[in-house]
């Protein structure tokens, strides 16, 4: 087991750091700029992988050379093959596998789904190996570079030292809809035709807004504006070769600590006001709306059967259930769902269980997925997949990519959407849909 090289550096904010990163290879922040104690202490920033999973149409690949295993036995594979002390005391990613698992990687996970084989947004899995990171305490407001030897460590924080390189442009204008306002309610009226007959219990419908990429647009610039207008926990900001990524989600998919897992599902939004007392009568609103409640247990539900798959008997708990959590644009309601791995199951077996999550399928999760697949009529890319890291020190955080913008073959995409049960009412969900997304759009403009 490895011994990780460890140096402090001085403590800068992480996306001026990308700045100094941009364009080197594979770039990848993980950033917590909504912080807390809990949930919003930590950031991670790293390039220049050492090696590269990545899965497509044509296969598992890594390092490009096609694999015959699956992209979860490659991962446990990883792991087992990089394994390292955890250093305590610092951040806990401290290298290992970062990146994304895009929200169509779930077909290959249940094959017998009926859902059709979309042209692809981009790669269905980009997981880098990183051997050296740059890791941050937010509460300490201290950072650390973390790497296998010296040497590598001299290299990353040379061009931590460097000048920042300059910004493009964040906008992006000509924006258009997958759906009119009618059409988007009328799919809306469909979903819950589908639950009344009994096919599904809820399942979450969006749409999706799309524009050309103007040359001389900047991913980085719009996620610099974007973090200070959505301030999130589980934002991230991905520069690889097939596509680039920012985000500003609120939401885990689940953590794992040794065998401690968390998991944290997001069902029900109300927006936010600048108004104090109608803000406080929105949060009344939301706490005591039985449609959204139901909606939260639900998913909790389907949660604790996915975790129960690989977990062991009796530790699935829900110490928290539908409480409130407050952003810069919306309230929501989140659960916690809280269990132990079972002995001799690994992070691939997790992923493999929950994946893709509960909150934005539906219930059940497969008739869910064939039912959103029908009605988006469209592959979801990274949207709605996981952006994190697994950890080669037994640490794994992976995030739900809503609030989720990419950029792949020249075309701009977000999407919105909400969790739709028997009492949904159509406008009213296709206004969520646009106050989830709000934020998103206001840091597109010049």
């Amino acid at each position: 087991m490895r011994e990780p090289h460890v140096r402090e550096i001085i403590c800068l904010e992480p996306s001026s750091l990308a700045l100094r990163l941009k364009g080197q290879p594979h770039v990848t922040l993980l950033e917590s700029v909504m912080r807390s104690e809990h949930l919003g202490r930590y950031s991670f920033i790293a390039c220049n992988p050492a090696q590269t999973l990545k899965v497509t149409r044509d296969g598992t690949f890594l390092d490009g050379v096609r694999q015959q295993a699956t992209a979860l036995a490659l991962i446990d594979r990883l792991v087992a093959q990089n394994r390292q002390h955890h250093v305590p005391g610092l951040p806990p990613f401290q290298g290992g596998l970062a990146g994304y698992i895009a929200y169509d990687f779930g077909r290959s996970l249940e094959p017998h789904a009926r859902i059709p084989d979309f042209d692809p947004v981009c790669p269905d899995l980009i997981l880098h190996h990183y051997d050296t990171v740059a890791a941050f305490d937010h509460m300490q407001e201290r950072a650390w570079i973390i790497s296998i030897s010296p040497e590598k460590a001299d290299q990353f924080e040379a061009l931590l030292d460097s000048k920042p390189k300059a910004l493009g442009s964040p906008a992006i204008a000509g924006w258009q809809s997958n759906f009119t306002q009618p059409d988007y309610e009328a799919a809306i009226a469909r979903t819950v035709d589908y639950i009344l007959a009994g096919d599904i219990f809820q399942a979450n419908i969006t749409q999706i807004f799309s524009a050309a990429i103007p040359e001389v647009f900047d991913p980085l610039a719009f996620y610099r504006l974007l973090r200070l207008k959505n301030p999130a926990t589980f934002s991230a900001f991905m520069d690889y070769d097939e596509i680039q990524i920012a985000s500003s989600s609120p939401e885990r998919l689940l953590s794992l600590d040794g065998a401690s897992v968390e998991a944290r599902p997001i069902k029900g939004t109300r927006r936010r006001d600048a108004d104090p007392s109608r803000d406080a009568a929105l949060i009344a609103e939301l706490t005591s709306s039985r449609k959204d409640r139901a909606e939260n247990v639900m998913i909790v539900d389907l949660l604790r059967n996915d975790l129960s798959r690989v977990s062991k008997p009796g530790t699935v708990k829900v110490p928290v259930l539908c409480g409130l959590e407050s952003y810069a644009n919306v309230h929501h309601l989140v659960s916690v769902i809280t269990s132990e791995l079972r002995d001799g199951r690994g992070i691939g077996d997790l992923i493999g269980a929950t994946f893709p999550g509960g909150s934005i399928t539906g219930a059940p999760k497969i008739r869910a997925m064939e039912i959103i697949a029908e009605i988006e009529k469209a592959p979801r890319g990274v949207y709605c997949g996981s952006i994190g890291y697994i950890g080669f020190n037994g640490k794994t955080d992976f995030n739900i990519a809503i609030r989720t913008a990419q950029f792949a073959g020249g075309i701009a995409r977000v999407q919105g959407g909400g969790g739709i049960t028997a009492r949904s009412h159509p406008q009213a969900e296709y206004e969520e849909s646009l106050t989830k997304i709000r934020r998103i759009m206001e840091a597109f403009k010049p």
